[in-house]
This record gives structure tokens, C-alpha cells and sequence, in this order.
């Protein structure tokens, strides 16, 4: 066989080395994007251990969302704790809490209820408020469930071929469970771009009544409907009163907490600016994956004490008896 001329070895040297130039330009472009702006994180959120165990879970937006809403639900019908991380470890397995339109025969949503089982009809499973209060409404019916294995509970409920799958997103569930019913404070971040158009408070107040029910947020006597925050040159700052959707568990500070983190995963899709409850403040202006010290007056006492505490419910300014939600300008 002849020897293949200098050139052709030169050649396929020079195209070997423009492909992986290529693909280190394409992955240097991409890190770039994801840093852009002083080293801020790719959208998505963080929930983290309180007990400082070095436990973290992260999620997208779109997860995050979904599972503020499933705890929500539950903590509006009286459920605990515990019912909330069941709900989650549930979807996690079901559909990696994301509300898809397909699955297993006619199988839907965030938990895959079936319209052919009595589950509701497809509008109304694929709406995340109907289908976690009815996952809710079908596991209070198991009795004991919050002393059952997960599985167990999880299974009486779903009827799934394979229940054991719901074990492994047990410790995930748990850390999103105790930030979102607001028992861990400050323990879940999102990293979201500022956005570049005004949000609408009046979207904020909707969200929270979807999800939490009409008593989260009362309007004062007489008062009318918002309408068109922007048109109305309506204040970018909602003040949501913690103790108006207090349970009889007298919660407080825990209902500022899930509040305040709900906020915070709705940050992306309702143009949430800024969050501050109890002497923190979470800012979509700066890394996005922290909760800060407030640096004004707009979530009252900023004692380090307070900042701290979950069930902290006193300070300046009435500190733990509201969270302060503001919206893009």
C-alpha cells in the first residue's frame, strides 16, 4: 500500500484541531452564559438542611414552583408536615414534579391521576391546585398514614406497580417539606435573572389565593379588585399579613417562613424583585442562593436573633407579622 502524501496527514491534523478548537469555543461560550453578570448561577433553586448537616437538594424553577404549590395546598387543608414531604416524595417519583400532559395509559399531572380512575377530568388534574388537594383528600383517608413507612402511605393513595420507588426521594421531599411549610427558615434559594419587564402585584395576590385559599391575603372592607396594577400606578410592594392565614396551630413565624419561600420559587414566573421576612431579605440582584441581612426598613427588626429563628414572632415594625413581597418595576 502507498504512503498517503504529507499534505493529507497535515490536513487531517489541522481538521482534528479546528474540531476540538470548536467544541472548547461552544463550552467557553456556554460557561459564559451561565456566569454571566459577576458569577451569577443558571436559573434554578436550592433547598438546603437546617441542621447544618451539609443536606442540599436542587431543582429547576418550573420544579420549584410546583412544589410550593403541592405544600401550600396541604398546609391550607390542616395537613402536616408530614403529609406535605409524602405528597412531594410522590410527585418527585411520578413526574419529577413537573405537570406533564402524558403518561402511563391516561395517566396525567403532577401525581399521574388517571381520568378513567375518578380522578377528575383532564383539565381539571392538569391543574396543580386540583390534583394535590385531591392526593391530599385521598391520603387523609389512610388511616395513621404520617406513622406509616413513606411507601406505604404513598402506595395506599397512588396504587402504583412499582411502590418502592417512592423511597429514594424520601430524604429530597424532607428538605423541600421543612423550608416550604416554613419549618427550616431561610432554606430555599432561587438564582433567577432580574427581569427586564415591570411585574404585576395583582398576579402575586391571584397566586397566593390559588394556592393557599381567599383568606391568605383579605382585601380590606369595601375595597375593590386591583385590575391593572400598572395602569393604576399601583405600588410594586405587596405586604402579605402573616397572621391572616395563621391555622389554629398558631404557626406565626412558620407561616412567615413558607410565605416568604413560596415567594421565592414563584420568583421566576411572577417577576418577584425581592422578598423580606423577620430581618432577611432575598434579592434577585445579587447572587440569588442567599438570604441576607435586610439593609432597610422594609421587613422590620433586623436583629440577628430574629434573622435566625424561624418561630421568631416579635420586633420593630412587626417584624414577623408580614412578609414583604416587591415586584420588577
Amino acid at each position: 500500500m502507498s504512503e498517503q502524501p504529507p499534505n493529507r496527514f497535515r490536513r487531517g491534523r489541522l481538521l482534528r484541531a479546528g474540531a476540538a478548537f470548536a467544541v472548547l469555543l461552544a463550552l467557553a461560550g456556554y460557561l459564559l452564559l451561565q456566569y454571566e453578570g459577576g458569577g451569577r448561577p443558571a436559573p434554578g433553586c436550592r433547598v438546603v438542611s437546617a441542621a447544618g448537616d451539609g443536606a442540599a437538594y436542587e431543582l429547576s424553577t418550573e420544579q420549584a414552583v410546583n412544589a410550593a404549590t403541592i405544600s401550600a395546598v396541604g398546609t391550607s387543608r390542616g395537613m402536616p408536615e408530614r403529609a406535605v414531604t409524602i405528597a412531594l416524595a410522590t410527585a418527585l417519583q411520578e413526574s419529577a414534579l413537573r405537570n406533564i400532559d402524558h403518561g402511563d395509559r391516561d395517566s396525567l399531572g403532577l401525581f399521574q391521576q388517571r381520568p378513567s380512575q375518578g380522578w377528575g377530568d383532564t383539565d381539571q388534574i392538569m391543574d396543580p391546585v386540583y390534583a394535590s388537594g385531591k392526593f391530599y383528600e385521598h391520603l387523609d383517608k389512610v388511616p395513621g398514614y404520617s406513622r406509616l413507612p413513606l411507601t406505604v402511605a404513598a402506595q395506599r393513595v397512588q396504587r402504583s406497580g412499582f411502590p418502592q420507588a417512592y423511597a429514594k426521594h424520601e430524604p429530597d421531599a424532607a428538605l423541600l417539606s421543612a423550608a416550604l411549610t416554613g419549618r427550616a427558615a431561610a432554606t430555599l434559594t432561587c438564582g433567577t435573572e432580574p427581569s427586564r419587564e415591570p411585574g404585576e402585584p395583582e398576579r402575586v395576590r391571584e397566586a397566593l389565593v390559588r394556592d393557599f385559599g381567599k383568606d391568605v391575603l383579605p382585601r380590606p372592607k369595601g375595597a375593590e379588585p386591583a385590575g391593572d396594577d400598572k395602569a393604576k400606578g399601583a405600588s410594586p410592594t405587596l405586604r402579605v399579613p402573616v397572621g391572616a392565614a395563621v391555622s389554629a396551630r398558631g404557626r406565626d413565624g412558620q407561616r412567615g417562613w413558607e410565605l416568604a419561600h413560596w415567594a421565592v420559587a414563584h420568583a421566576s414566573v411572577l417577576r418577584i424583585e425581592r422578598v423580606s421576612y423577620a430581618g432577611r431579605e432575598w434579592n434577585a440582584a445579587d447572587s440569588g442562593h442567599t438570604w441576607r441581612k435586610a439593609s432597610d426598613g422594609t421587613s422590620g427588626d433586623t436583629s440577628e436573633q430574629a434573622a435566625g429563628a424561624a418561630g421568631s414572632s416579635g420586633g420593630a415594625s412587626g417584624a414577623a407579622d408580614e412578609v414583604v413581597i416587591t415586584t420588577a418595576q
